[in-house]
C-alpha cells in the first residue's frame, strides 16, 4: 500500500513516515512543503513529493498521483494564530479531502484532537485549532472516503509505550507521538476502522489488538 503522509516533516509524521518505510506491507510518501526538506527523507530512501496545503487543490491532486491511501497529520504548530490554524488545520484538510475524491484515492486517515467533536469540552485557550479539527472532521465524515479519524490526547516525546485505549469518548490524556504513529499504521491494516472515530490515549491495551477489537 502507498501511504502520502500529509505533514510528513512534522513530529508525528517524521515518526510515522519512519514506521512505514519499515513496514515491507506499505510505501511511504512524505508530502513536504519546502524542497530544502527532501535530502533527509531520500537519504532513507524515502521517496518525496511537495506539497502545499495554501495552495490550489490541483497541485494537491498532481502530489497524490499513484497514491493508495493518504494520512492527513499536518498542522498549523502551536507558534502560530488563528489564522495559520483556519489556513491549514481547516482549509488545508478540506481540499486534501476534495483533491482524494478528484483522484480516487478512498482510504483517508486523519489525525485530529481529543474531544474535537465535543464542543463543551473545548480547551479555551486553543479554541480556534478545536474549532478547525472539528469541522475539518464533519467534512470528512460527509465525503464519500474510507475514512478513520483519530483524536489523540495530549502529545508527548516520550518512548513509545505499545499499549493504547481507544473509544469514541475518553478522558483528556496523553499519549505518546510514537503511539500515535503506530496507531495509524494499525489502522491501515483494519477494515474495522473504516467509517469510524475515536480518541486514543496511552492506556493497557496492545495497540494492534485494541485497533482490530474496535467496534
Amino acid at each position: 500500500m502507498k501511504v502520502l503522509v500529509i505533514g510528513a516533516n512534522g513530529q508525528i509524521g517524521q515518526i510515522l513516515v519512519d514506521q512505514l518505510h519499515e513496514n515491507e506491507n506499505f510505501e511511504a510518501i512524505a508530502m513536504i512543503r519546502n524542497p530544502e526538506q527532501q535530502s533527509k527523507f531520500e537519504e532513507k530512501g524515502i521517496k518525496t513529493v511537495v506539497g502545499d496545503l495554501e495552495g490550489p487543490v490541483k497541485d494537491l491532486e498532481l502530489a497524490m498521483q499513484g497514491v493508495d491511501a493518504i494520512v492527513f497529520t499536518a498542522g498549523s504548530g502551536g507558534k502560530t494564530g488563528p489564522d495559520k490554524t483556519l489556513l491549514v488545520d481547516l482549509d488545508g484538510a478540506s481540499k486534501t479531502i476534495e483533491a482524494a475524491e478528484k483522484v480516487g484515492i478512498k482510504r483517508f486517515v486523519m489525525v485530529s484532537a481529543i474531544q474535537a467533536h465535543n464542543r463543551e469540552n473545548w480547551s479555551e485557550q486553543i479554541k480556534p485549532y478545536f474549532v478547525a479539527k472539528h469541522h475539518a472532521d464533519r467534512i470528512l465524515v460527509s465525503s464519500t472516503l474510507d475514512y478513520t479519524i483519530i483524536r489523540p490526547g495530549g502529545l508527548v516525546n516520550e518512548p513509545g509505550t505499545g499499549k493504547i485505549q481507544i473509544a469514541e469518548n475518553l478522558q483528556r490524556s496523553i499519549v505518546t507521538r510514537e503511539d500515535v504513529a503506530s496507531t495509524i499504521v494499525a489502522v491501515l491494516k483494519a477494515e474495522n476502522t473504516i467509517k469510524k472515530s475515536f480518541d486514543l490515549i496511552n492506556g493497557e491495551s496492545d495497540i494492534n489488538e485494541a485497533v482490530q477489537a474496535f467496534q
